[in-house]
């Protein structure tokens, strides 16, 4: 496995089951030369065989390392990233759901689910872009999406990119990220405006927008619902004093990104 390889398997997966739209996207954005990805996000909840590190480990293995650490309070999420050597791999932001913190219930619920899944699935990195390794009833989507969009969603989906990002930096046409909703937003898409369409300012180095999340159809164990896939993100980052761009992610920014994909 390469880098490149583990790339294309997750945006097969991404386009085909999760956001069929980001195509289109990618066909409005796209010049004279390939996009760049700037990241990708994937998420999982805090308990074994599956935390954060288990996500982390085929990225690491592929010469990844640590980035920043960063905190959701209210949606009681944690999150790192992680980015290569080589400046043109996507970085990866990788959340988990403190599962403790959540009610009984919701606790109960994802302890099911996690019950389902033998350890020796999460071995290698095919579970990064398979979906959903356990059986879920639509009655328990909805309670977990009573208590936390997050749980709900991963809950339905499984593992895979829940979004790709567009680097805004390389784009000719477009110099800033409202550019770039603008031109979307011509085309029919919905721009995410929870805490504004534009997350961030220069001061704090990065700038991200993202689309709405596509409504795909999920089958559960007892019928199929029509609910958030994934979205399109957007993102332009500033120079440090060093001259280099800023690398990291905005914990206040990434917050409003997460509600991407609420009902």
């Amino acid at each position: 496995m390469t880098p490149d390889v583990l790339f294309a398997s997750l945006w097969k997966d991404y386009i085909q089951r999760l956001c069929p739209s980001a195509q289109q996207v990618h066909q409005l954005l796209e010049e004279d030369k390939p996009l760049i990805n700037d990241h990708i996000a994937l998420r999982t909840f805090n308990l074994q065989p599956l935390g954060l590190m288990t996500l982390a480990k085929p990225f690491i293995e592929l010469g990844y390392q640590p980035g920043g650490d960063y905190v959701f309070e209210s949606k009681k999420l944690v999150a790192k990233h992680f980015e290569h050597p080589d400046p043109d791999l996507p970085k990866v932001f990788i959340s988990e759901l403190k599962v403790e913190e959540c009610s009984l219930e919701l606790q109960a619920i994802v302890q099911r689910l996690v019950a389902q899944v033998d350890s020796e699935h999460f071995k290698g990195s095919d579970f990064l872009y398979q979906g959903r390794p356990w059986q879920l009833s639509q009655q328990e989507y909805q309670t977990l999406a009573g208590e936390s969009e997050y749980a709900a969603w991963l809950a339905a989906h499984g593992y895979g990119a829940n979004h790709f990002t567009v680097s805004v930096n390389q784009l000719n046409r477009f110099e800033q990220v409202k550019q770039v909703n603008d031109h979307l937003r011509e085309s029919g898409f919905t721009i995410n405006e929870s805490g504004g369409e534009v997350k961030g300012t220069p001061d704090v180095l990065l700038e991200q927008s993202s689309t709405m999340a596509d409504k795909v159809v999920v089958k559960f164990s007892d019928g199929e619902l029509v609910i958030p896939g994934g979205f399109y993100e957007f993102a332009k980052r500033y120079p440090q004093a060093d001259g280099k761009l800023y690398s990291g992610f905005v914990a206040a920014s990434a917050d409003k990104i997460f509600e991407s994909t609420d009902r």
